[in-house]
């Protein structure tokens, strides 16, 4: 799978990662033609508008969202709520951090059907969102939102926390249909 528009879709600032992710994942679902304004052109404002309507108190589907440190950028359950409204169903947060070989075999089942996000970060905090979006024998092939382009992260990478992806090794979170 590519990026729709065969270009770089980098997150504007340093919290945008989850956003970043929720726009490309939409824009995997329905890929805008260049003049619209969903075009890369507009790719940075479109990810600020959505991370805004991420970190609201009342999410995508109209329900309340818990407190989320800022620090942290973009709360899991409003990546799942977000994901959810796109693909028309439900999705959940899972937590990856002491199950990863589990994790991985639910991510690679999801993306064959649905984009995942997966929160990543070092041993002690999550600090980037990713989002798979195809699966192989070489790993999962996942759209890093701070380089703006596609990266493989082989199975074993993923279970020995050695992920390698903007920066980050361990896999914290994965948010995937229900």
């Amino acid at each position: 799978m590519t990026l729709p528009f065969g270009a770089a879709l980098r997150q504007p600032d340093q919290t945008s990662c989850g956003a970043a992710c929720v726009v490309v994942a939409r824009l995997l679902r329905s890929p805008a033609p260049p003049d619209s304004p969903d075009s890369p052109d507009s790719f940075a404002d479109d990810v600020l508008a959505e991370h805004r309507r991420l970190v609201r108190p009342v999410g995508h589907s109209g329900r309340a969202q818990l407190p989320w440190p800022a620090a942290l950028g973009t709360p899991p359950w409003a990546v799942a709520d977000a994901l959810g409204s796109i693909e028309v169903v439900r999705y959940r947060t899972r937590l990856a951090r002491w199950s990863r070989p589990s994790a991985f075999s639910a991510v690679s089942a999801a993306v064959a059907h649905h984009p995942v996000a997966l929160y990543i970060g070092s041993t002690t905090l999550p600090r980037h969102v990713v989002l798979a979006i195809g699966s192989s024998d070489s790993g999962l092939s996942v759209y890093d939102p701070a380089s703006g382009g596609l990266v493989t992260v082989p199975r074993d990478w993923f279970v020995d926390a050695t992920l390698h992806v903007a920066g980050w090794d361990v896999p914290w979170f994965v948010v995937l249909p229900r």
